[in-house]
């Protein structure tokens, strides 16, 4: 264990089975069976997306399952030489801060291919998109594993394309508005983290881009970039403080930080059900994996002289995207401003640098991830049947889909906060972190929470009290493929409510070693 708290020694090698290079291998080896499948062959090809997605998920159990929370060294730990010259590496590990979102990837990606078991029957067709949807978990795993910068950008890079080409070929009436748009904003924020981690590179002595080095260096005070600029100071501010505003960007970008958040609702109101699901469920977590890796773990002298603005950014996203939720009639357009909203606790809590608050807002990424995909699959199903998403245009539907009716009920108080479930522990650990330092922030977020509670019950009232529309009268409730979807997201929206030390006592190790540095 070096001075900084951070061990480069494998931990929980496995006999020496490469468990990380599986976890998105077996993806890529899915899409080169896929590829020589006849197109019309539908059933193979999504079995077999099935079964690239299904092997992830049973090793990211094994992982979880065989991870030891009380050691903060790197666990399963790959290393190899990949281009010498440049002192860049094939290099992957997990810890406590990574190992929740690798389970939540692989969980998400396979619900996300039964969520799309009916894609064949719109334009596109199915090979393309269950291609396309292994691609992506290849480049979401990728870089929750990620231990050498040039391999983290790879990864980062190989999601950009998946997702764009998923929105504008099976999106809707707006897919290439949409899509492009996502992709000239997460395009701004990649070429910022170029240009950061290439300043880096540079300023680390000697040059290296292993995210382990450089922490240690960064921790101790030695990537001040003075053999860049004279005195380590360009237009009047440090320069690592520029090189921590270029990764932020790029980070916020994907949370999405306000102002940096347009891109999300029409992505999310034109992607298919299972790509929204993915968006709210994973691809926000990257960018605040980013911030936490990155921006915390290398910079924390940085991180401190920015934690006020850190704060304030929490609090309007907070406030800022309960608001705008609540003038919503688009079903799915509501739930995409509540995650808005919901991302900005990550950043109130974090900034705090308290243990409550880095707990919580740890606790809330992976929390979040489970009740947002949960409402978004939930948009889908009534979404099937109503080819509509107006929430005034339905009501009573209570009597007619008691089962769908009961799924929801759970992801929406989930996700406003009620006690007894996952969304109350993280959002409570917040506000409670955030509230030894930043009170009056503190204060105005709950109002915040409470506009949250007002548009989701008024959601409830009428799309499901109420008298029922003769239009719906003979609607189906949710079938068995649908609720194999929902099933595990409500069972881990309700046990970490209950049981939430399950997922703390394996974050908290590698956190309080972060904390030891921001503190």
């Amino acid at each position: 264990m070096d001075p900084t708290g951070i061990s480069q020694v494998a931990v929980g090698t496995g006999d020496g089975i490469p468990f990380l290079t599986l976890l998105f291998l077996v993806p890529v080896l899915g899409m080169l069976v896929t590829l020589f499948i006849p197109k019309d062959k539908n059933e193979v090809i999504k079995t077999v997306a099935a079964i690239a997605t299904g092997i992830p998920l049973l090793i990211a159990c094994y992982l979880w399952i065989n991870f030891d929370y009380s050691n903060t060294a790197m666990h399963w730990v790959e290393k190899v030489s990949w281009i010498k010259s440049f002192n860049i590496e094939y290099h992957v590990g997990i810890d406590g801060l990574s190992i929740p979102l690798v389970f939540l990837t692989c969980l998400l990606l396979f619900i996300a291919v039964f969520s799309s078991w009916n894609i064949d029957k719109l334009k596109g067709g199915a090979k393309g998109y269950f291609m396309l949807l292994l691609l992506l978990e290849v480049g979401i795993v990728g870089v929750f594993i990620s231990l050498d910068f040039f391999l983290f950008y790879v990864f980062w890079e190989i999601m950009l394309l998946p997702m764009y080409f998923l929105i504008g070929i099976w999106g809707g009436p707006r897919r290439e508005y949409a899509a492009i748009k996502f992709f000239l904003y997460t395009l701004v924020g990649s070429v910022l983290m170029l240009v950061a981690m290439i300043a880096l590179y540079l300023t680390a002595e000697p040059h290296t881009f292993n995210i382990l080095t450089l922490t240690e260096l960064g921790r101790n005070g030695q990537l001040s970039g003075d053999n860049l600029v004279n005195g380590g100071l360009l237009l009047g501010m440090q320069f690592s403080k520029w090189i921590w505003m270029f990764f932020f960007i790029g980070f916020a970008i994907k949370v999405p930080v306000f102002p940096f958040h347009t891109w999300l609702p029409d992505a999310h109101v034109e992607a298919p059900t299972a790509i929204s699901v993915i968006l709210a469920g994973i691809l926000l977590k990257l960018g605040a994996y980013g911030i936490f890796r990155i921006n915390f773990g290398i910079f924390p002298e940085a991180t401190r002289y920015f934690a006020d603005f850190l704060a304030v950014l929490g609090m309007i996203n907070i406030v800022y995207g309960a608001l705008v939720a609540m003038a919503q009639t688009d079903f799915k357009k509501l739930v995409a401003y509540s995650s808005v909203s919901h991302m900005g606790y990550v950043l109130l809590g974090a900034a705090a640098f308290t243990d409550a608050g880095m707990i919580g807002a740890n606790l809330q990424l992976f929390n979040h991830g489970t009740s947002s995909a949960m409402l978004f699959l939930l948009v889908g199903v009534i979404y099937d049947r109503a080819h509509h998403r107006d929430i005034n245009g339905f009501g009573g539907l209570a009597s007619r889909m008691p089962r769908y009716m009961g799924f929801a009920i759970v992801g929406i108080f989930a996700s406003l906060g009620l006690p007894g479930l996952a969304g109350f522990v993280s959002e409570a650990l917040c506000l409670l972190g955030a509230w030894e330092v930043y009170p009056l922030l503190t204060v105005i977020s709950l109002s915040g929470l409470i506009v949250t509670a007002a548009f989701f019950l008024w959601t409830i009232q009428r799309i499901f009290l109420g008298p029922l529309n003769e239009k719906y009268k003979d609607m189906p409730d949710a079938d068995g493929r649908e609720i194999f979807c929902l099933v595990p997201l409500a069972f881990l929206c309700v046990l970490l409510g209950v049981f939430p030390y399950l997922l703390i006592d394996w974050m908290w190790p590698s956190l309080q070693n972060l904390l030891s540095f921001l503190q």
